[in-house]
This record gives structure tokens, C-alpha cells and sequence, in this order.
């Protein structure tokens, strides 16, 4: 066996988990990351169509300025998948998660302290660009892994 299969042989070899007890443990916390993930973007779409009478009162914003709190979500997560699908296949999905989740979470802390429309919508939007590079990329990848065959 040349040198090269060997570091192959060896790199294959320390990126699978010990034993078949740990291989599904470590199966079943994919799943329920990916599924934890897929909460925090259903909740927030719920959480702010029950809010947005109360925010646009609050808030001071029209009819017509209501619908683009709605039309930031949808633009910025829908626009930026491929892109955070390209960020996870240059620095690895587990970082693009984590950088994702923090992301997500900073922009959610500043769009619920916002004190107007303009505030409110470019948190949503950086939300929402935060949960496209890493929520659906880690649905997409726990999916297509080799965790689950």
C-alpha cells in the first residue's frame, strides 16, 4: 500500500465514529439539530404574523409598510440560499451552521429592540439572510450525508 491510500486509508478511518452505538447517537443529534433548526424558522414566521398588528401600532407603520415585514423575510432567505449552500462548501456546513445560529439569534436580539419600521425590516432581513446560510444548508447536507443510510 503506498503512502498516499495509507493517509487515506487513515483520514476515512478517524472521520467515522468508533463503534455502531456511537454512529447512531451521533446519527440521532443531526436529526434533532436539523430538526431544532427547522423550529426556529417556523416559530419566527408564526411568532411575527401574530406580532405584526401589536409591532405596526407600536411602531407606527402603515398597511402598506406591514407587508414588507412579511416581503424581507421571503426576499432574504429565499435570494441567499444558493449563496449560503456556496459559503458551506468553501469554510464546512458545521461552521456555516454555528456562524448561521449566532447570526440569527443577534439579528432576532436587534429586531425585537427595534424602535422603528426601518430598523425592524433590515433586522428581519439580516435575520433571515443568517437562517438561509445555515438552517436550511444543514437540512440539506444532514439529508444527503452518508449520517442516515
Amino acid at each position: 500500500m503506498s503512502q498516499t491510500s495509507e493517509a487515506a486509508a487513515t483520514a476515512g478511518a478517524a472521520a467515522k465514529p468508533a463503534s455502531p452505538a456511537a454512529a447512531a447517537a451521533h446519527r440521532w443529534w443531526i436529526l434533532a439539530t436539523a430538526g431544532i433548526a427547522q423550529l426556529m424558522v417556523i416559530l419566527d414566521a408564526t411568532v411575527v404574523n401574530i406580532a405584526l398588528p401589536t409591532a405596526q401600532r407600536n411602531l407606527g407603520f402603515s398597511n402598506a409598510d406591514r407587508q414588507w415585514v412579511i416581503t424581507a423575510y421571503s426576499l432574504a432567505f429565499g435570494s441567499l440560499l444558493l449563496l449560503g449552500g456556496r459559503i458551506a462548501d468553501r469554510i464546512g456546513r458545521k461552521t456555516t451552521f454555528l456562524i448561521g445560529v449566532t447570526g440569527f439569534a443577534a439579528a432576532s436580539a436587534v429586531a425585537g429592540a427595534a424602535s422603528g419600521f426601518t430598523m425592524l425590516i433590515a433586522a428581519r432581513a439580516a435575520r433571515n439572510l443568517a437562517s438561509a446560510e445555515a438552517i436550511f444548508w444543514l437540512e440539506i447536507s444532514t439529508c444527503s450525508s452518508n449520517a442516515f443510510n
